[in-house]
């Protein structure tokens, strides 16, 4: 299956955890990141892998990415050869400051990557990063990233609206996703509708989640709503060229092309 065209949400799912995988078959998300890392306790990674691995080989009805350990882990270079040798379709690295090492574990592996930015380093490395042959888009891991630059805590993401809009200018500028970092209230639905419709003013592509039920409002979120597709579709209708009024506003041919971008992510 080929990476998906758009990422409205991304589910990070341990992959030491069976039932986890197989909860992922019946869910709407854009795509399932089966992960080595944070996720799995030690003694359970080699576990964790092979499990990553088998269900890549069977497939979960949509695309999968796998995360890998870090360089200067004990599990890293075992890590990349099973992604390389597995039907994933992403891979994912974490705390990446380094374009040269994106770029070479994206070679190692066969496989598209996607970069997560977690430090103050990666987030000042994104540029050339995101630039990097065989990087396919950026994550923000707020989380580390918070921790990085010593945010109080509960302080909202006001401290992080400087890295996280240069990590989406970094993605733009290289014609890559930008996904925003994860939400961990995970009873506070509302939260995380709000911080989806920042990240989506912000400029990203969709959210990274951490649980199924924030599945459905990521989508929702990071989607095209009604009113959108019903002015898009009749914007592009009636442009005919060059400025022109449209519903009492100017548009231009860049407004056609994103509106035009809009009908091409509502059709998947």
């Amino acid at each position: 299956m080929p990476p998906p065209l758009r990422l409205r949400s991304a589910l990070f799912m341990p992959a030491s955890n069976p039932r986890a995988i197989a909860k992922a078959r019946t869910l709407a998300c854009d795509l399932v990141i089966l992960d080595l890392e944070d996720a799995v306790r030690d003694d359970t990674k080699e576990e964790a892998r092979s499990a990553a691995v088998a269900a890549a080989a069977e497939g979960l009805g949509k695309p999968i990415a796998i995360r890998i350990n870090g360089t200067g882990t004990p599990w890293h270079a075992a890590d990349v050869a099973a992604v390389a040798a597995s039907a994933a379709d992403m891979a994912v690295l974490p705390k990446v400051e380094d374009a040269a090492l994106a770029a070479r574990i994206a070679s190692a592996s066969g496989k598209p990557l996607l970069a997560m930015i977690e430090t103050p380093a990666g987030v000042l490395a994104a540029p050339a990063i995101a630039a990097a042959p065989g990087v396919a888009g950026l994550i923000a891991g707020t989380n580390d990233l918070a921790t990085e630059l010593r945010l109080p805590p509960g302080s909202g993401r006001g401290g992080l609206v400087l890295a996280l809009q240069m990590i989406v200018l970094a993605a733009r500028a290289a014609g890559r996703i930008a996904l925003d970092g994860v939400w961990n209230a995970l009873e506070d639905p509302e939260g995380l509708a709000a911080q989806c419709a920042e990240g989506r003013a912000l400029g990203f592509d969709g959210k990274t989640l951490i649980h199924p039920g924030q599945v459905e409002i990521a989508n929702r979120a990071f989607g095209p709503s009604d009113g959108e597709l019903e002015d898009a579709r009749a914007l592009v209708a009636a442009a005919t060229g060059g400025a022109e009024r449209f519903r009492g506003r100017m548009i231009e041919a860049m407004h056609v092309e994103t509106a035009r971008r809009l009908l091409a992510l509502a059709e998947g």
